[in-house]
């Protein structure tokens, strides 16, 4: 059923608003100058829901940018605990720059212009903003109009879709070479933190990150069984990270002399249910070794820089690491030849160590 209601606009012009209710579809309605016009949409509008092809042009209109991102902040981010804070701060930057836009006015060349704003403006820290930060605040947004377009039917399809992705300089590959390792090494198991020592084995040994690491807890750690499982990962996925040779040894011994008030591998000293802090120490003994230019997560380069070394293939490089793609482990492929890797790929690391596999008194 359609009807055409005229009115009196402020102007004391006549318009019309047209209506349109079919039954199973919710009412749609357009306002127009013409009467002629408010024929040939509402035709074109009972046509289209009749044949499936009607998309919500009208809650297009009606929603802001800003009503789309403030729902999926409180229906969609919470179900992403890791990444949730992240995309909330770069969805705030969206809505100051066009929350006020209707969803019908947010464009791809809109769009466009934001990203050229984004790079041209200074990150918080004062640094440039670079091609991958405009892209993960993309992305961001990106996924809001996908969940608008797919689950609410608010808009016909998302306009980032056809805005391509800013190229990005291949990932940094960082790793010790054997000088700087067994220096590191030697001033960790010098440093005046006991943990430090453990901690920098089972991230060069294991690849694993530095929270995945200090977030450890005994009922992750088989000794036995030469295995650490990995609950709370990145990518939300349990991984299992093989705990061989001297790291193995190590967090045996380690394991003598655990506190009984925490479950945690490396608690902090006043508070035992909170990790410790070890960017001091840390810090401290890459100065003592002598090496520039180095980060905790470099040790994960390392690892994955040492096993392409030893022959393991990009995918099996990206199963140690916990990674769903290749495409993060490319930056290693001119360290890699095409082989096997198992465990005994990993326990090759073991080799690294050295003299150092004097166990922790």
């Amino acid at each position: 059923m359609a009807t055409i209601e005229e009115r009196t606009g402020r102007d004391g012009k006549a318009v019309y608003r047209a209506r349109v209710r079919l039954k199973g579809h919710p009412a749609q309605s357009a306002t127009f100058d013409r009467k002629t016009d408010a024929r040939r949409w509402i035709a074109s509008t009972e046509a289209a829901i009749r044949e499936g092809r009607h998309f919500k042009t009208s809650e297009a209109k009606r929603r802001t940018l800003a009503e789309a991102i403030d729902r999926y902040a409180r229906e969609v981010l919470p179900r992403k605990p890791k990444s949730g804070p992240k995309q909330a701060q770069q969805l705030d930057w969206w809505r100051a720059q066009i929350g006020a836009y209707a969803l019908a006015d947010v464009t791809t060349a809109t769009l466009s212009e934001c990203r050229s704003k984004l790079l041209a403006e200074p990150a918080p820290g004062g640094r440039a903003r670079t091609p991958a930060t405009a892209n993960r605040y993309m992305a961001a947004l990106s996924h809001v109009l996908t969940i608008a377009a797919r689950e609410w039917e608010w808009i016909e399809t998302n306009p980032c879709a056809r805005l391509a992705r800013l190229s990005e300089p291949r990932g940094r590959v960082r790793f010790l070479d054997d000088g700087e390792r067994a220096r590191l090494l030697a001033a960790c198991k010098a440093s005046p933190s006991a943990h430090l020592y453990p901690v920098v084995v089972l991230a060069l040994s294991t690849g694993a990150r530095l929270n995945e690491v200090l977030g450890l807890r005994w009922p992750q750690v088989d000794v036995g069984a030469g295995r650490i499982v990995l609950h709370d990962t990145k990518n939300t996925e349990r991984r299992v990270l093989p705990l061989a040779g001297h790291a193995r040894e190590v967090i045996r011994e380690w394991g003598r002399v655990r506190r009984v008030d925490t479950d945690l591998l490396f608690p902090n000293s006043l508070h035992p249910d909170r990790p410790i802090d070890i960017r001091g120490p840390w810090n401290t003994a890459l100065a003592k070794a002598g090496i520039a230019d180095f980060r905790f997560h470099d040790l994960r380069h390392s690892a994955a820089s040492y096993l392409a070394m030893n022959g393991a293939t990009l995918a099996e490089i990206a199963e140690v690491l916990g990674h769903k793609t290749l495409q993060m482990v490319k930056r290693y492929a001119h360290l890699s030849e095409a082989r096997c890797v198992s465990r005994a790929h990993v326990a090759m690391l073991d080799n690294m160590f050295g003299e150092s596999k004097i166990l922790i008194k």
